[in-house]
């Protein structure tokens, strides 16, 4: 007789791990008028955690504010944004409407930061860097419109730098691509990596999310879906594994959700029923700790195992499409 099969993971023991002291941070926190505190790249710089937040202002477009955290769930705001729409130059009228959901990139010591930049020509995503957290320089605009959540692979291969994005078309809707690049400024040899899955809870829309982590299995690759409801859209978080040589070629997406608004913050807000996530870092344990907007309007953290994400995209998978 075959025995049955074991139980995945996270039926009885959540694989995402909600810290006790959520939300993290609130528009409360915030030294200046402020209206939401979601959807924030994250990295490790020196000693600390740096939090680069989106928060919507009261005329309903968005800045980038700046945060530290010596422990990753207490963060200590800046008195002033990190960035906010520029006002002269090319990136002045791309960035007119609001800049929204950095994610962060550590490449040869440059902090790079992949940004939505909105304005009356659609969205594009803009490259920005920094060495100190202090001072940021703008390198350019890396897509035509319409395009969001771009996040680039901490490293190279074969000399080329990778990136996952999200083109928002009704060809091949709203997948998951993979471009390449020689200098992070042009990019190309676009091919779709994943694509939603007809009635599954990431049937709606797909996009990548935190900076890909390495493993020894894999890049471990968060990414958020959308299902539509009849009471609207929930926004839910997975996570796949990318081959380690080549991230164009997927080895496996977990076939179940590895985390659904349940908090009454997830559950109630700005965008209701969300969970967002821009970034996540390593906790040096064989962990991560994990960071989400809450329905567009808080910060929230959580930790994960990192082996048990890998045994879900390897154990519990279905193909990216």
């Amino acid at each position: 007789m075959t025995a049955p099969a074991k139980p995945v993971l996270y039926k009885t023991d959540p694989v995402v791990k909600r810290h006790a002291g959520n939300p993290i941070l609130t528009k409360e926190d915030i030294p200046y008028p402020v209206e939401t505190v979601h959807n924030a790249g994250i990295c490790r710089y020196k000693d600390c955690i740096i939090m680069l937040f989106r928060s919507h202002l009261r005329n309903g477009r968005s800045i980038i504010g700046i945060a530290d955290s010596e422990d990753g769930f207490n963060f200590s705001v800046r008195p002033e944004p990190f960035m906010v729409p520029a006002t002269q130059g090319v990136f002045a009228d791309y960035e007119a409407f609001g800049v929204e959901d950095p994610r962060i990139c550590c490449i040869d010591g440059d902090y790079l930061i992949t940004y939505s930049a909105y304005s009356q020509h659609g969205v594009r995503i803009a490259l920005a860097k920094t060495r100190d957290f202090e001072s940021v320089e703008r390198v350019s605009l890396i897509s035509q419109s319409d395009m969001r959540n771009v996040v680039i692979f901490p490293g190279r291969f074969n000399g080329r730098y990778a990136r996952l994005d999200r083109p928002h078309s009704e060809i091949s809707p709203w997948s998951v691509w993979l471009s390449w690049s020689p200098d992070l400024i042009h990019w190309g040899e676009s091919e779709v990596v994943m694509k939603p899955v007809t009635y599954h809870w990431d049937e709606s829309k797909i996009g990548p999310g935190p900076t890909p982590i390495r493993t020894e299995h894999g890049w471990l690759c968060i990414y958020h879906g959308v299902f539509e409801t009849m009471d609207g859209a929930v926004y839910r978080l997975g996570v796949a594994l990318h081959d380690l040589a080549n991230p164009a070629k997927i080895i496996g997406v977990c076939d179940e959700w590895i985390l659904t608004p349940e908090d009454p913050w997830e559950l109630t807000g700005y965008v209701h029923n969300v969970v967002f996530s821009c970034g996540a870092v390593e906790d040096g344990n064989g962990g991560i700790i994990l960071y989400w907007g809450g329905a567009d309007t808080v910060m929230c953290a959580g930790t994960a195992n990192i082996d048990d994400l890998v045994t879900l995209c390897l154990n519990n998978k279905r193909a990216p499409f």
